[in-house]
């Protein structure tokens, strides 16, 4: 069965001041996220990846590209989610096309299916591929929201072998509790990370990873090797970092953190914008302590 790894990192797609995908910027990007910051696997085109704002032409091009950069050095998961089913399966057949590792499936936003839906939908996406899927719980954005029940009965569809959660640590508990051998779930949340996986997820899907992530490899690292007190005073030492990557629309914080780090994100675009003067001042200061 797949294994993503416990450290995945929500990839940013880096722009130029044009607005297109800065490619060279991309290229050392990934170069940077599996040397420097130790990422298992990369998101491309989820969330923190502007993947609203992306057109399907230019998701294909970029699944085929981080795929031959990385060239087997992390694994790959496209995100083809979206509120349309047909839609998604047609994206997840070209990311298959072009050699991901794994695709990224999020709840359906906006309409509002209800739990048989919501089931209906990931089962006919996975019927589709031979890919392992990776599900995507996030109330916060969605509204509509996999209950702990339709995530095991969909954790038995012999593909979907995953959830990135970003709900309570009671919810992760239960499908923790419950999940049939190989079934991993993540926390989607970098603040709860450590506190998911004591409670039985595996690892973190994570945005901080772009500018901490061997601190948060180490601090996994400690947890599973038994030094859970260790991997408790990172978590201390990181948190800072992991709530205030929040104080804008993600990613506007973590480009904005990468770009002070050397590391060229390039802007979002619209509907998001650049941080404020205010916004900007507090990123720097929390990049100094």
């Amino acid at each position: 069965m797949m294994d993503f790894g416990r450290l995945i990192t929500a990839m940013i797609t880096p722009f130029d001041e044009q607005g297109e995908i800065n490619w060279d910027a991309t290229s050392d990007l990934i170069d940077y996220l599996i040397e420097v910051q130790k990422s298992d696997s990369l998101v491309v085109s989820g969330t923190t990846g502007e993947a609203p704002t992306l057109s399907d032409e230019e998701k294909i091009k970029l699944f085929s590209f981080v795929v031959d950069k990385a060239a087997g050095r992390c694994k790959i998961i496209a995100g083809t989610g979206s509120n349309n089913t047909r839609h998604s399966i047609h994206l997840t057949k070209e990311a298959e096309r072009v050699g991901v590792d794994g695709i990224l499936l999020v709840v359906p936003y906006y309409n509002k299916p209800n739990q048989e839906g919501m089931y209906r939908h990931f089962e006919a996406i996975a019927g589709f591929t031979s890919l392992p899927v990776m599900l995507y719980n996030v109330p916060g954005r969605t509204v509509a929201g996999l209950t702990a029940e339709t995530t095991l009965r969909l954790a038995q569809i012999g593909n979907i072998v995953a959830t990135k959660e970003c709900a309570s640590l009671e919810h992760v508990t239960q499908i923790a509790a419950a999940a049939p051998d190989g079934f991993k779930v993540y926390s989607g949340d970098d603040a709860s990370g450590l506190p998911a996986m004591a409670v039985g997820a595996y690892g973190i899907v994570s945005v901080a990873s772009h500018v901490v992530g061997s601190e948060m490899k180490q601090m996994i690292q400690a947890f599973t090797g038994g030094r859970p007190e260790q991997a408790a005073a990172l978590h201390q030492s990181l948190f800072p970092v992991f709530k205030g990557l929040f104080t804008c629309p993600n990613p506007v914080t973590v480009k904005y953190a990468l770009e002070l780090r050397g590391v060229a994100a390039g802007p979002v675009r619209l509907p998001l914008v650049a941080p404020s003067e205010q916004e900007a001042g507090f990123i720097r200061s929390l990049f100094k302590k």
